[in-house]
């Protein structure tokens, strides 16, 4: 057996100390998450991503009555943005949820 060390960093701001652009990130996964389908766990996530173009995608937890075969968020708009956009990077994720 053999022991390992995970160390994490992160930084916790308010929303007024983002920049312009990471603020309109941040509301536009707010706004995803109108377009949640949470009839089971009533938590609703959206996403949205800011591609190498300055493009942002937006994505949506997708959940199914065949617990769990669903699809989060990030998943959903990752996975837009690869389909649509393949030769753009992702620059940065913006998670935002709510509850019913």
């Amino acid at each position: 057996m053999k022991e390992q060390t995970l160390n994490i960093r992160y930084m916790v701001a308010q929303l007024s100390e983002l920049s312009q652009q990471e603020q309109e990130l941040v509301n536009r996964a707010k706004a995803a998450t109108s377009n949640a389908y949470a009839n089971y766990s009533h938590f609703y996530v959206g996403a949205a991503l800011l591609l190498g173009d300055g493009r942002i995608v937006i994505g949506a937890n997708q959940e199914n009555a065949a617990f769990p075969s669903g699809l989060c968020a990030e998943r959903s708009a990752i996975f837009g943005a690869q389909s649509n956009y393949p030769d753009q990077p992702i620059l940065t994720l913006a998670i935002a949820a709510r509850n019913g």
